[in-house]
């Protein structure tokens, strides 16, 4: 009998040690997971939110819209009646229009999570930041929301290696922001002459939504470009009184000049303006006066001034070509279109940067490109090397307010240049 009660004891001796290594096994296990026993089991959280939809509620189910789906068959798929989509089509008809549904669109459906599982709402992305909500069922309603954006501040600098646009995507930029940079300095730098070691630095916005969603680039809010060992600064600055929405130097010159560098915005100079040059087709020697940007056939030619159509016309050397007379001292000419712009005809005015034609080959031209000619009180020059006349300065009583707000720009700026010149030197 009492070995019996000691065989007992020893039995419920080791199943209390067994609990008791176990219940610390649970513990550092908890410890190690950086959890507590009231985080494990007694937290409570609300339902996660999709759309301001609760998850505590309804399931939720993202969906691809499929080649040639119309709004209605998904509504049908959904068990909704046709009477109840023609009235949520009258009550959208401000906020949706099925026309622009289009393949590959996303849209949600939340389906409830009784027993029932009807569908109560459906909605649909009608881009990054916009969706339409529809409910369903008893109280039929329909609402466009603008998701909230926020605008962040992005620094990035670079040393070109083959073209701003390539330096700019190995850093994971948008290429508008590459097609802007052209547009602020077209009238200060020659963008097909951008040479290997030039290099910048841009501050620009980007727009996100919920903080992680990249929905687009804003404003250039400030850029230094050094080309040719020459830095160009420039400032975004605007001021509503006034209606002055433009960018200016660090000493507040305007940027834009008379005539834009060149009459397209990204190709390359084969041929410059030359007293003798042998010609592709002729196969004999004459003069050039005309610079030859190469580019793809049917990129946009720009009327590098304002100015009044004088010839919008063909003949068998120049193909298709726009000659446009600026004021009375300065003419352009375009020549090898592979066709004229609509609309561009003799008489008609046209603004700096206004598209005019196509690249082409046309008349004698072995290959894609436009030959630019410039006229200077009718003798023909190299417009490469005429200085040319820059807009209005910003007036003087803006200056306060100017550089008050270039200032933590520039300092930002110059901020990052010291850091580039300190790391190549090793001086701090």
């Amino acid at each position: 009998m009492r070995q019996n009660h000691q065989k007992r004891f020893r039995f419920l001796y080791l199943g209390v040690t067994v609990l008791f290594f176990l219940l610390i096994w649970v513990l550092m296990r908890s410890c190690a997971s950086g959890s507590s026993f009231s985080e494990s089991f007694n937290l409570k959280t609300e339902p996660k939110k999709i759309y301001g939809i609760s998850l505590g509620e309804y399931s939720a189910n993202k969906y691809l819209v499929k080649k040639d789906e119309a709004f209605g068959t998904v509504m049908d798929n959904l068990g909704i009646p046709y009477r109840r989509v023609l009235r949520l089509l009258e009550i959208s008809k401000k906020e949706f229009d099925p026309r622009m549904w289009r393949y590959g669109d996303k849209y949600w459906v939340f389906k409830r999570l009784d027993s029932s599982k009807v569908a109560d709402y459906f909605i649909y992305e009608s881009s990054d930041t916009e969706y339409v909500l529809f409910h369903l069922q008893d109280s039929l309603y329909v609402k466009k929301v603008i998701r909230p954006t926020k605008i962040s501040n992005r620094v990035v600098s670079g040393i070109i290696e083959s073209s701003l646009y390539e330096t700019l995507s190995e850093q994971n930029v948008s290429p508008a922001i590459a097609v802007r940079l052209s547009e602020v300095y077209a009238w200060t730098i020659d963008f097909f002459r951008i040479q290997k070691g030039d290099r910048f630095e841009v501050i620009f916005e980007e727009r996100y939504v919920d903080d992680t969603l990249f929905v687009g680039t804003g404003r250039i809010l400030g850029a230094r470009f050094v080309h040719f060992g020459k830095e160009f600064y420039s400032f975004y600055f605007e001021d509503d009184k006034t209606g002055i929405r433009d960018f200016y130097s660090e000493k507040g010159e305007g940027l834009k000049r008379m005539f834009l560098k060149a009459p397209l915005e990204f190709a390359r100079i084969t041929s410059r303006y030359t007293k003798k040059r042998f010609h592709p087709v002729q196969k004999r020697w004459k003069a050039h006066l005309g610079t030859d940007y190469a580019a793809p056939r049917g990129t946009p030619i720009l009327a590098t001034a304002s100015g009044t159509v004088i010839a919008s016309t063909y003949n068998r050397s120049n193909g298709n070509y726009v000659k446009i007379r600026h004021n009375a001292t300065y003419t352009t000419q375009y020549l090898h279109m592979t066709k004229r712009a609509k609309g561009i005809r003799k008489g008609i005015y046209v603004e700096q940067g206004q598209v005019i034609g196509y690249v082409g080959s046309t008349g004698l031209a072995t290959g894609p490109h436009v030959c630019y000619r410039f006229w200077k009180n009718g003798k023909q020059v190299d417009p490469l090397k005429e200085p040319l006349k820059r807009t209005e300065p910003l007036p003087r009583e803006l200056w306060k307010d100017f550089e008050k707000t270039i200032e933590p720009v520039k300092y930002k700026l110059d901020s990052i240049v010291e850091l580039s010149i300190s790391e190549a030197t090793g001086i701090k």
